[in-house]
């Protein structure tokens, strides 16, 4: 469970994707190098339902292809590069399956996998992932995370075990989230905040509520160091090997240095 992970965590976004393609082996290998607790990691359906990790509604930002990811088949998408756009060293890098990186990574990082079917919440992307983490017998090692909570509360139905993390946008975008009523229609376990909306007052609203606090997207040492200091249980970021060095550093190291 992962009230009982240490905290605070260094949750790596879609891996080390700061200095690998995001959502790519590549970035998960580099993200448990650079000491990273935790991997966040996207999945979507493809038209053969097939879950593969990508981000994005298509391939077009990410991959030398083009078109929406549910209208192409697993073998299509295998065939793009995924890595090339990010640099030479990376040409050839596939788009990976969630089976696949949970053959690799299971029982060597935690994971927090992101349903991001925001189009087609009513898929069985959920079904699908839930199926999948229970061959790998990976109750215990991961976080089910959502913007939307009709993909949630489906995933809940079907693995109640697992923990949930409800994702905020900023602002007044994310404020039903962010309060009572998120967590009356998601009973989530870790809210995942935009940095910028962090208080003192949510997490201590959360702390209360026995929730965590895991803000997005956060890579600049400053704001590291005052989400700490605020009592985050984690922080998502593109950098860990960032993150990691941020809290090797004693407090008072950190604000004569960031402050």
């Amino acid at each position: 469970m992962i009230l009982h992970w240490r905290s605070p965590l260094i949750i790596a976004h879609r891996g080390a994707s700061a200095h690998a393609p995001e959502n790519t082996l590549s970035a998960f290998k580099l993200a448990i190098q650079k000491k990273a607790d935790v991997i966040e990691l996207d999945t979507k359906l493809t038209a053969d339902e097939q879950v593969v990790v990508i981000h994005d509604q298509t391939v077009d930002r990410t991959t030398d292809g083009s078109g929406r990811v549910n209208n192409l088949p697993l073998a299509a998408l295998r065939e793009l590069d995924a890595g090339a756009h990010f640099g030479e060293n990376f040409q050839n890098e596939p788009i990976p399956t969630l089976e696949e990186v949970f053959e690799i990574y299971a029982g060597k990082i935690l994971l927090n996998i992101e349903l991001t079917n925001y189009q087609t919440p009513f898929d069985t992307l959920a079904e699908k992932v839930s199926q999948l983490i229970a061959r790998f017998d990976l109750e215990n090692h991961l976080l089910v995370s959502s913007f939307h909570p009709i993909p949630l509360r489906r995933f809940h139905k079907l693995s109640a075990t697992i923990p949930i993390g409800f994702l905020a946008k900023s602002g007044s975008a994310g404020f039903l989230s962010r309060s009572w009523l998120g967590r009356a229609i998601v009973h989530y376990h870790v809210i995942h905040p935009e940095k910028s909306n962090v208080s003192p007052n949510l997490v201590n609203k959360a702390h209360m509520s026995g929730q965590q606090v895991h803000p997005f997207t956060v890579n600049e040492p400053a704001e590291m160091v005052k989400l700490f200091a605020m009592g985050v249980d984690g922080i998502i970021t593109d950098d860990p090997a960032l993150a990691r060095q941020i809290i090797g550093t004693s407090k008072s190291d950190l604000f004569d240095q960031f402050n």
